[in-house]
């Protein structure tokens, strides 16, 4: 078995000198196209192997082997970390390569004797080249959620079934099912195993609840999960509260209507939730109920250059996530946050460390909440809460951190409030709105709150110069 990485290495380089790289650009189309199911013949062999091995260090990495753990003996806190760094994957890539490894690996006994894998057929197809991982990936997980509750005999009838189908020997006719047509055959199997899947079930819903955070892709981070149904209830009457009225449920009051007319409002509802999540958020880490890092709120720290900020070129970048974001997201996130200045000297070393700047005390976002009741622009149901505090003349414009220059705006407004066209100016500590051309091409200045308090103030004036009956 020592033999085995000089194998492989031979094996790398006479597949290096056989496919020259060029794409199959001096192919014949028919050449191009055997070539390619050739290569896949080939791929999905090494693809089993790769799960294999990871799924070996898995074995050797089990929490119950302590400090003995094969990950913990190279200096990796879990098998993932060790065959990503071996491997040069992604981590998603790597959990993948040790899930699919486990589930198709033969076990051994308290008594040392042999035990079947989890999915023996799967795991004979996929070691003998003729499954890929993908399809095997989809019977695995699919199949997986009806394990417990379904009957023994019948379980391995759906895998076979599943398997022949993926290999084209089906009722399906000859040709192989892809990937995503197997996931939808491997899911009405997993209906068929577990006939009570549907209904409601506490403990199963408990073990499989979860939120995750994708890879990003095209300037996103997608977001996936399950969420127990009261956890659900609550997220959707938390958006029902804010959207309600822009979803056409209905308005309450006729200057409501007016109103939600004047703002313009474009963004779709699944745009909408986004920046309602966003706001509530904000609002959580700021409200101090929840745990501290390093005896600071939930904070994200953003890096940038001061040179690519004041030349508006370049990217920042988020404690937490891969993906650079833009500048105009760092300032959004400086003016809300405030700055802080770090000082390196040619070699990287900390050589000053500035005061943090800009940020409104919680004195001064009481005075502006109870001056400005909400955001600011027409429309907005966001309460003051969960709204965000601008600084309508920026700081590097002279801009001072003082509620004469500060107004509360929602996360989206605020976000957009460079591009959106809406005017923001400041008369004697006022505030005053213009709408974006497009919307008001003749629209002027005029001050605006949604304070309950001021806007009684000016009803009762109105009311003062109205003439007696």
């Amino acid at each position: 078995m020592t033999g085995i990485p000089d194998a492989l290495e031979q094996l790398r380089s006479t597949l290096g000198e056989v496919l020259r790289f060029d794409g199959g650009a001096r192919l014949s189309d028919d050449d191009l196209i055997t070539a390619m199911r050739a290569l896949e013949s080939l791929g999905r062999l090494i693809d089993a192997h790769r799960a294999a091995f990871a799924g070996e260090v898995g074995e050797r990495s089990r929490a119950e082997l302590g400090d003995q753990r094969l990950s913990t003996r190279r200096g990796c806190r879990s098998a993932a970390e060790l065959v990503e760094r071996v491997t040069q994957v992604s981590a998603f890539e790597a959990r993948r390569r040790i899930s699919l490894g486990s589930a198709t690996r033969a076990r051994v006994g308290f008594s040392g004797e042999s035990i079947d894998p989890e999915f023996p057929a799967v795991a004979a197809a996929l070691a003998a080249g003729e499954l890929g991982s993908d399809a095997a990936g989809t019977i695995i997980r699919e199949l997986d959620r009806a394990r417990s509750h379904a009957d023994r005999l019948a379980f391995a009838a759906a895998e076979q079934a599943l398997v022949a189908e993926a290999l084209g020997r089906g009722d399906g006719g000859p040709v192989r099912c892809t990937s995503d047509e197997l996931r939808v055959q491997a899911q009405a199997w997993s209906t068929f195993l577990d006939q009570d899947g549907r209904e409601p079930d506490d403990e199963r819903a408990m073990r499989r609840r979860g939120l995750r955070l994708g890879r990003a892709r095209d300037g996103l981070i997608p977001l996936s999960g399950e969420l127990m149904p009261e956890v659900a209830a609550r997220l959707t009457r938390l958006f029902d509260a804010h959207l309600s009225p822009r979803a056409g449920l209905g308005f309450h009051t006729d200057d409501e209507r007016a109103s939600f007319a004047e703002s313009g409002e474009q963004r779709t509802a699944d745009q909408q939730r986004h920046d309602v999540l966003a706001a509530a958020l904000d609002t959580a880490a700021r409200s101090g109920e929840h745990p501290t890092i390093g005896g600071a709120a939930p904070t994200v720290l953003v890096s940038v250059r001061a040179a690519d900020l004041a030349a508006s070129r370049g990217v920042a970048h988020a404690d937490g996530v891969d993906l650079p974001i833009s500048l105009r997201a760092a300032r959004h996130m400086i003016c809300t946050g405030g700055t802080q200045s770090i000082v390196f000297d040619d070699d990287g070393r900390v050589i000053r460390l500035g005061s943090p700047e800009r940020c409104f005390t919680p004195h001064q976002r009481r005075a502006i909440t109870v001056r400005d009741g909400g955001c600011l622009i027409p429309g907005c149901s966001v309460p003051a809460a969960w709204c965000e505090i601008h600084h309508v003349i920026p700081d590097a414009d002279g801009g001072p951190t003082h509620p004469d220059n500060g107004v509360l705006l929602c996360w989206f407004h605020h976000r957009t409030i460079d591009t959106s066209g809406w005017g923001i100016r400041m008369q004697r500590g006022v505030p005053h709105i213009r709408p974006p051309a497009w919307l008001d091409p003749g629209g002027g200045w005029r001050p605006v709150t949604k304070s309950p308090t001021r806007l009684a103030d000016q009803r009762d004036r109105r009311r003062e110069k109205q003439p007696a009956a």
